[in-house]
């Protein structure tokens, strides 16, 4: 990761919390479209902390930009597919774009310098110092306007989070339901809150943002 190993650790924090959250989610969902997303959120943020580990610990070449570029070209793909009760299209299109840029930034690794991760060291002869610029540029206003969206929609339902679970606590308890939620359920409720999900992609958004910025 290009810059301090310190931005670097940050983003692995940030990131594997979120690939960690999205996997309670995943447990949490029925079998269906909710399943999947899960999942494929859980794999992009497990995947950017892999790949966000500062070169100074691990240097995943040759193999891991490979491996990176073939796990992700498969998760696009997948998510282009038009599998019944997949989920929405747009969430099946943003995800197969977030494995696409996965994809674009560990070739940027393959072709990159070669010292350390693909942003550190002596430009190797006849290699691009990082990625494209222009794509670069493409992805990175595609996720910055993500990350502006996700925001919007992220502060009016922590408001309407907030009084919506004050209604099923007063409901819950009219019917009894201490019991139930003693019992551990309220550790699935927990994690298919509509608030914490939507933080948990903006987070992503915005880690890959600083990803991109350092291709």
């Amino acid at each position: 990761m290009h810059g301090a190993p310190l931005v670097g650790w940050l983003l692995v924090a940030l990131c594997a919390a979120t690939g960690a959250y999205c996997l309670l989610q995943m447990r949490g969902e029925p079998p269906g479209p909710g399943r999947r997303i899960a999942g494929a959120e859980a794999l992009m943020g497990w995947g950017m902390a892999a790949m966000a580990v500062p070169s100074t610990v691990l240097d995943p070449r040759p193999w891991g930009p490979a491996a990176f570029a073939a796990v992700f070209a498969v998760a696009a793909v997948r998510a282009l597919l038009p599998v019944r009760g997949a989920g929405l299209p747009g969430h099946r299109l943003h995800h197969a774009i977030g494995a696409l840029a996965m994809v674009y930034m560990a070739l940027a690794m393959m072709t990159g310098t070669t010292g350390g991760h693909h942003h550190t060291g002596q430009t190797a002869p006849g290699r691009m110092a990082g990625g494209v610029p222009l794509l670069t540029g493409v992805l990175l206003v595609y996720f910055a306007v993500y990350v502006v969206r996700s925001g919007l929609r992220l502060v009016p339902m922590t408001d309407g989070a907030l009084d919506g679970a004050g209604v099923r606590a007063v409901d819950d308890a009219e019917a009894g339901a201490g019991a139930r939620a003693g019992a551990g359920s309220s550790g699935t409720g927990w994690s298919r809150r509509p608030e914490l999900r939507h933080a948990c992609r903006l987070s992503m958004g915005i880690g890959m943002c600083a990803m991109l910025l350092a291709v």
